[in-house]
């Protein structure tokens, strides 16, 4: 059984994220009789939507042909207004409590996909109870590690995804948040330069807390790195993961990744009184690994020589926040380290180095950035994030100016970039259609897969029903 959550003691961002409180899931009380819709978004199209019938069943005019990555419980991405979200048809109770967990992250500022509402008492035009729905906003521009293993990518993606994800359990164990069930299938990707940014999709086991123990870190180090050799020997079978690849050793970076990480934002470092530049070399370094520093506790070890020095992290995000003061744009951390290198490029390009950066950056705005991603054909510009096509033509033009000896001007440069490298990024709908019928394959309690009035099959009559219906 799940223990009261000590609201008291959480930081008081996430104690006040929500009036849902979630009761156990194995209380036995009454469902609501009448349809009711707790939201944090006041999108009034949300009443509009088929409520009454088995989200499987909804009308394909209202779903988005967005791939989908595998689930215990039926998913479909819904349009509604000029916003998609994501449902997911569940129990009251996890609904509520995944919903409760989703908004203390989000308040927490931690990368999670953002909870819009929890519908309970629903029920179909005869009165037969409905599971109740958990909505969440559609993360633009992500996948599921699955789509992204659909394209034609570069051979160390999975590594590069398994990077994201030790970030990711870095931050949530940092917050508190003990995940229970970590795997590629519970995270979406953002692509972010030439790495990626993972986000939190399914907090259904999830619990936050105060603190970890290191107990309860190690068990999600330990079931992470289970579930993510399974799901690429998975790939491996499929004929999607690159014959080079060691599952088994890409496993293993998960755990090493990780150790990595933590110890860098929590280790506390000796230095002795002539070494003070070494608190700043660690503090660099943090900033690197795109950490903010909010403060330092130092203190006199007990030899008297020697200061221990331990850093006070805030958050991950240290590059994306200067980009977003400089020039309002907000994108992934690795994508604001090549937009402020560009940017102190044009600086030094233009002779401005002594200038206001905020002026300069205001220039570099509008004669670089804006005049290139406005090339973005109209096609592709839900495929791609404005700041990442900005740094793959930047990546592009410099392997054309090596190619010629001389640099390439960026038109030319972004000419060729959509000519040669952008049509990788299509998911075709072939593909697409393949990918939601392997996640819909998962599904385990989709009453709509045998209630065809036409096909013969009784549940009744299975004796394995029983067993893919728990």
């Amino acid at each position: 059984m799940q223990a009261a959550m000590d609201l008291t003691q959480l930081d008081p961002r996430a104690a006040k994220a929500t009036s849902v409180q979630a009761e156990d899931e194995h209380a036995n009380s009454v469902e609501p009789q009448a349809l009711k819709i707790t939201a944090a978004s006041s999108n009034p199209r949300m009443f509009t939507l088929p409520w009454h019938k088995p989200l499987a069943t909804w009308p394909q005019d209202l779903l988005a042909n967005l791939p989908r990555g595998i689930s215990r419980h039926v998913v479909r991405f819904v349009h509604v207004g000029d916003e998609v979200y994501a449902m997911k048809e569940i129990t009251r109770q996890v609904a509520e409590r995944e919903y409760e967990i989703l908004r203390r992250l989000q308040k927490l500022e931690l990368p999670t996909v953002t909870p819009i509402a929890v519908v309970t008492g629903r029920h179909d035009k005869n009165g037969e109870p409905l599971e109740a729905i958990l909505v969440t906003k559609h993360l633009k521009f992500s996948l599921p590690y699955r789509a992204l293993f659909a394209r034609n990518l570069r051979p160390d993606t999975a590594e590069r995804l398994i990077d994201a994800l030790a970030v990711l359990m870095v931050r949530l164990h940092l917050a508190g948040f003990y995940w229970g069930d970590v795997s590629l299938s519970n995270v979406l990707f953002l692509r972010d330069a030439d790495a990626f940014t993972a986000f939190l999709v399914d907090a259904e086991t999830g619990d936050l807390q105060i603190t970890l123990t290191e107990g309860q870190r190690e068990y999600d180090i330990d079931l992470a790195r289970t579930n993510i050799i399974g799901e690429l020997m998975d790939l491996s079978s499929g004929k999607l993961l690159p014959g080079d690849v060691d599952e088994i050793e890409v496993g293993n970076r998960l755990v090493e990744r990780y150790h990595s990480l933590w110890g860098a934002l929590t280790n506390t470092d000796k230095f002795g009184p002539d070494e003070m530049w070494k608190i700043e070399q660690r503090v660099n370094k943090l900033n690197d690994l795109g950490f903010d520093v909010d403060e330092l506790e130092m203190k006199t070890a007990e030899d008297g020589k020697r200061v221990l020095v331990r850093p006070r992290v805030v958050d991950a995000g240290y590059a994306n926040r200067k980009l977003l003061r400089l020039t309002g744009l907000d994108v992934q951390e690795n994508q604001a380290r090549r937009l402020l290198n560009d940017l102190d490029a044009y600086r030094a390009s233009t002779w401005r180095e002594g200038e206001d950066l905020e002026i300069v950056a205001t220039d570099w705005m509008r004669e670089v950035f804006e005049p290139t991603v406005r090339m973005i054909p109209r096609e592709y510009r839900s495929q791609i994030e404005p700041a990442q096509f900005f740094h793959e033509v930047l990546t592009h033009r410099w392997y054309l100016a090596e190619k010629a000896g001389h640099d390439v001007p960026m038109g030319e440069a972004v000419t060729s970039y959509i000519d040669n490298v952008l049509p990788e990024y299509k998911l075709d709908k072939k593909d697409i259609d393949a990918l939601l019928e392997e996640a819909d394959a998962g599904v385990i309690d989709d009453e709509s897969t045998y209630n065809d009035p036409d096909d013969d099959y009784n549940p009744d009559d299975d004796p394995d029903a029983a067993v893919w219906s728990h």
